[in-house]
């Protein structure tokens, strides 16, 4: 019997190695073949080490795959094969370029506890093989091109905690089976089209913690089951069609901090249980159909950072309570009928940075204490019936940026003390009132003001000459007063429409088409004029003569100009030329490049609209192919006062030198042409465009998958090239995404460097006095210096690292009025939103090694960035910075 016993577990012992020897041997087969199939770097050497291999990890035995991460390595192919690695536990293929439909075959890995295929190109609908998964934990499907309706089969994930199908093309609707879902905590569908309502027993049955459901075609009422067991911290339904009323269940949810449910149809008033969710940081609910009064339970939500209920239907008055929230960030009650005064209580919230309370009934007057709240940035009364004057203390406001006090019934005259809020950026808005008086000279001191509005008063008497110091100004509204004199010579008053001086009856100059006559000449002036009257007369005879006579020349001269280009015109069409200009200098540097560069057909492409690339402050490129095939961009420089003619030799010094600048991050010249008063440089044509086009063109097809290490990668090389500048004392002039092209393989290379030293060789960059550089992309100091310097050109490099971790333009109206991409970035903790809301979500939410990479970079597009020159790293120490990112 014992000779049996001993029999039988050797047997056992001999089979169960077998089969470990065969696992071995197929796992391997299985690897072997997906390295050839995804070409995965990394994956070499000893076949039979692969446990060792990278991004792979096997069980105790060292045997059989448990985990395979192949995530951000940009790979395309077939990945079924993976379905045969039998013991696989995690498997990670996000962010690269798989497309097609998600391999049924997933559905045999009957181990798998994790599986994440998000930010791919995924097609087809959900696989219903996927709901064998049994022991699956985590499912992130996000950010594919999945379509169709959620499989019912999945129901049979029982022990799925986290659901992810965000930002696809699904459609159908959320069934009853996810609130089935006994383990489920975190579930995200944002960005799909789902419709329907949601399930009345979700989070009825699980300890729901994240719900997330934003921009789809969602309605019915917000269920009670979700707040039932009271796990709930994050909610965001925003942008759907949801109605009835928030349910009072919400306050079993202590831990809640975030409530996002604006731009619905909500309806009803916001229960007092609120003051219950002693967690709550975050709560927005605008753009629904809301109604009653403010709850002064808010009070009790003692974390609060902001509060948003405008465009609602709330009424009654704001209750004072709200001035205990000592950690208030914003009150945005605008667009509702609130009425009654501002309650003095909420000069106790000392965080407050923005006070919205525009479009309502309110009435009073404006607090003089205001400023007592010394974060305070943005003030928005307007559209009231607030009366009496504006508090002279409202100069102690140090800090606002804007103030809109607008369509009121605000007496008296303009305190001089707002011209000590040097802050003062976005708007200055007195409109619309009953104001008088003479315009205060102090308010010239507003230098960073872009719009100003003082149209419809009574105020009188000149536009003080002072107001030539708003340096910053773009918008301007004088209408509607009993302003008299001439209107300052200032650039932002003379490029202002004529509408905004009308209605000022003494007014005049430019714009207006009313000219400042005798009436506003000193009597000593008269004299003198009436003495030379003969004079000024014959003078006035002789020039009209002489114009008389130019003139009539210039029209012959045109007239024949005119037939001489009709009948070039007409020869062009008949033999199929154009008449070439003379090139009076021109070479290639590059010396193999001579045979295949023809000059005369680089310039000639230029004449060619159809060729047209982009077009730039400085120059326009265009797409020449020469006829030996080879294709360039050529770049056609916007010259003035024939200085490439008076500078030639200057002009082909500056190019050579230019030429002989080596770094891989630098579009240089290799080679030139001038005729007439036009120079010409080319340059090897980049066939991957403009970082500007990737991301906000690319980003935005169908195919689009995010990667943030590639835009590390070209923030690198970016800083790289502008480090090299500085280092030879060469200040670019125009750096924007606009000015960052890509090459085949995507590496950055920045051009227009040093172009205005081409445009006119006699002045070096920082003697430039014309507007230099793109819009959104000028550092605020360069409105009072005209200087181009390299702490300007680190922060135009800091909003270009802002694009890239937002995918956000510099200027857009999203913003607000008068907000750009750096005012944006800057303003989020004020706005009480965290650095992830600021991210491009579709590369932040990938992994948690991106976000942090993210963040970090964030922070020195931050430092970058800063207001203070001074303050800003040398692109030498952002170089370091973004490589250590890369590196950790």
């Amino acid at each position: 019997m014992r000779v049996l016993y001993l029999l039988s577990l050797f047997l056992v012992e001999f089979l169960s190695n077998s089969g470990l020897v065969n696992a071995q041997l197929n796992d391997q087969a299985v690897l072997l073949a997906l390295s050839r199939e995804l070409a995965i770097p990394g994956w070499a050497g000893n076949s039979s080490q692969y446990c060792n291999w990278t991004r792979i990890s096997c069980d105790m035995n060292h045997s059989m795959v448990e985990r395979l991460d192949l995530s951000r390595l940009q790979l395309q192919g077939n990945v079924t094969l993976i379905s045969e690695l039998k013991a696989l536990k995690q498997l990670d293929l996000s962010g690269n370029n798989f497309h097609g439909p998600i391999p049924p075959a997933f559905g045999d890995l009957t181990e798998l506890e994790f599986l994440d295929l998000s930010l791919n190109s995924f097609e087809g609908s959900i696989p219903r093989e996927l709901g064998s998964l049994k022991n699956l934990r985590a499912l992130n499907l996000s950010n594919n091109l999945l379509v169709g309706e959620i499989p019912d089969e999945l129901e049979g994930l029982e022990n799925l905690q986290d659901f992810h199908i965000s930002s696809n093309k699904l459609n159908g609707s959320i069934l009853l089976w996810v609130g089935n879902l006994t383990n489920l905590q975190f579930f995200s569908a944002y960005e799909n089209q789902l419709g329907g309502e949601i399930p009345d027993n979700l989070g009825s049955k699980s300890k729901l913690r994240l719900l997330n459901l934003h921009s789809n075609l969602l309605e019915g009422p917000i269920p009670k089951s979700i707040f039932a067991l009271g796990k709930l911290e994050v909610l965001i339904l925003t942008q759907n069609r949801f109605n009835g009323e928030l349910p009072e269940s919400i306050g079993n949810c202590k831990g809640l901090s975030n409530v996002r449910i604006g731009n619905n149809e909500l309806v009803g008033v916001i229960p007092k249980e609120i003051g219950n969710v002693s967690s709550l940081t975050y709560f927005e609910a605008d753009s629904n159909n809301l109604s009653g009064e403010i709850v002064p339970e808010f009070a009790r939500c003692s974390n609060l950072t902001l509060l948003n209920l405008a465009s609602n239907g709330f009424t009654g008055t704001i209750p004072s309570e709200l001035g205990l929230l000592m950690n208030l960030q914003e009150l945005i009650l605008s667009g509702n009928s609130l009425f009654g005064e501002i309650p003095k209580s909420i000069l106790g919230c000392k965080n407050l940075n923005k006070l919205d309370l525009s479009n309502n009934r309110f009435n009073g007057t404006i607090p003089s204490e205001f400023c007592n709240i010394t974060r305070l940035q943005y003030l928005l009364l307007d559209q009231n019936s607030i009366k009496g004057e504006i508090p002279h203390e409202i100069g102690n406001c140090v800090k606002l940026l804007q103030l809109q006090l607008g369509s009121n019934y605000l007496t008296g005259s303009i305190p001089p003390e707002i011209g000590h809020i040097r802050n003062l950026q976005i708007a200055l808005n007195l409109s619309c009132n009953h104001l008088h008086g003479t315009l205060p000279v102090d308010l010239g001191k507003l230098d960073k003001l872009v719009s100003f509005d003082i149209s419809n008063n009574q105020l009188s008497g000149n536009i003080p000459p002072a107001f030539k110091g708003m340096l910053s100004l773009i918008e301007v509204n004088f209408s509607n007063n009993l302003l008299t004199g001439p209107v300052p010579t200032f650039v932002p008053f003379q490029k202002s429409p004529k509408s905004s001086f009308l209605g000022n009856k003494g007014l005049c100059g430019e714009p207006l088409s009313s000219l400042c006559g005798n009436y506003y000449i000193s009597d000593h002036e008269k004299y003198h004029h009436k003495v030379s009257y003969k004079i000024i007369l014959a003078v006035i005879g002789s020039c009209l003569a002489v114009f008389l006579s130019v003139t009539i020349v210039v029209v012959l001269f045109m007239m024949r100009e005119k037939q001489e280009k009709a009948a070039k015109a007409t020869e062009d069409v008949d033999d199929g030329t154009n008449d070439q200009p003379t090139i009076i200098a021109g070479n290639v540097f590059v010396e193999n490049l001579k045979q295949a560069i023809d000059l005369d057909a680089a310039v000639k492409a230029t004449f060619k609209e159809s060729n047209k690339l982009t077009t730039g402050t400085f120059s326009t490129v265009y797409k020449a192919v020469m006829p030996s095939g080879m294709v360039l961009s050529v770049k056609k420089l916007k010259s003035m006062d024939r200085t490439i003619i008076h500078h030639q030799n200057k002009m082909i010094r500056e190019l050579e030198r230019l030429g002989k600048l080596c770094h891989d991050n630098l579009v240089r010249p290799i080679g030139y042409a001038i005729y007439e008063d036009v120079a010409v440089l080319l340059h090897h044509y980049l066939p991957n465009g403009t970082l500007a086009q990737m991301l906000h063109e690319s980003t935005k097809q169908v195919d689009y998958v995010p990667d943030w290490p590639a835009r590390l990668s070209i923030a690198i090389g970016v800083a790289e090239g502008l480090a090299f500048l500085h280092h030879v004392a060469i200040i670019h002039l125009d750096i924007s995404s606009f000015n960052v092209l890509l090459d085949a393989d995507f590496k950055p290379l920045l051009g227009e460097i040093e172009i205005s030293k081409l445009l006119d060789p006699s002045r070096g960059t920082a003697s430039i006095s014309a507007v230099a550089g793109s819009f959104g992309y000028i550092p605020p100091e360069y409105a009072y210096t005209m200087q181009v310097t390299a702490p300007g050109n680190v922060y135009s490099y800091g909003v270009v690292l802002f694009e890239i971790l937002t995918t956000r333009l510099p200027v857009d109206e999203e913003f607000g009025e008068g907000v750009d991409l750096v005012k944006w970035v800057h303003g989020a903790p004020a706005r009480g939103e965290t650095p992830e809301q600021i991210l491009d979500a579709r590369l932040s939410t990938v992994s948690f090694g991106w976000r942090k990479e993210m963040l970090a970079a964030l922070k020195v597009a931050l430092l970058c960035t800063d207001s203070t020159p001074a303050k800003r790293p040398k692109m030498k120490k952002v170089v370091e910075m973004l490589q250590e990112i890369r590196q950790n």
